[in-house]
């Protein structure tokens, strides 16, 4: 058997106006992230970490923010899109290990249906999705609630 080890890491300030999605789940803030996307900091992580594991670059490569065609994209569907991308490749994933990083909102509630709503997306069983929160104390970009960051690690196994 072999397998294949990925890391992501993503980051995006915060900006009045926008909806804030976490793992492709809407979470309730007064501010969502910014960016040529929807911003969902969590999927962009383990995007860029399956990418990553299977030697394809990351997602700017793939979606680049250049591009009009990505503008305002939902990432959800780039999730599925990345699931389908690294099968080309013979890979499937294994599990993904991830942290977001932010001190608000309190991602706790929300985390069982970010599991459920990104097993849905990767193809994979909601028991392979580990998200973990946690805050900077009140310190840095993320401490001073400016934006939000999130790590991911991910295991891909050849088919």
């Amino acid at each position: 058997m072999t397998v294949r080890v990925g890391f992501g890491y993503d980051i995006h300030q915060f900006s009045e106006g926008r909806e804030l999605h976490i793992g492709g789940v809407q979470l309730e803030h007064e501010m969502g992230l910014l960016g040529h996307s929807d911003a969902d900091v969590l999927l962009h992580a383990v995007m860029d970490a399956m990418l990553g594991a299977a030697n394809m670059r990351d997602i700017g490569f793939h979606f680049p923010d250049t591009s009009a065609d990505y503008k305002g994209a939902d990432s959800k569907e780039l999730a599925k899109q990345v699931a389908e991308l690294i099968k080309t490749k013979g890979y499937s994933l294994v599990n993904v290990d991830a942290t977001v990083c932010m001190e608000r909102p309190k991602l706790n509630p929300y985390i069982p249906a970010i599991q459920e709503k990104m097993s849905q997306l990767l193809g994979v069983d909601t028991d392979a999705i580990s998200i973990k929160a946690t805050t900077s104390e009140k310190m840095g970009f993320v401490g001073q609630e400016l934006g939000a960051k999130a790590y991911a690690v991910v295991l891909l196994e050849k088919s």
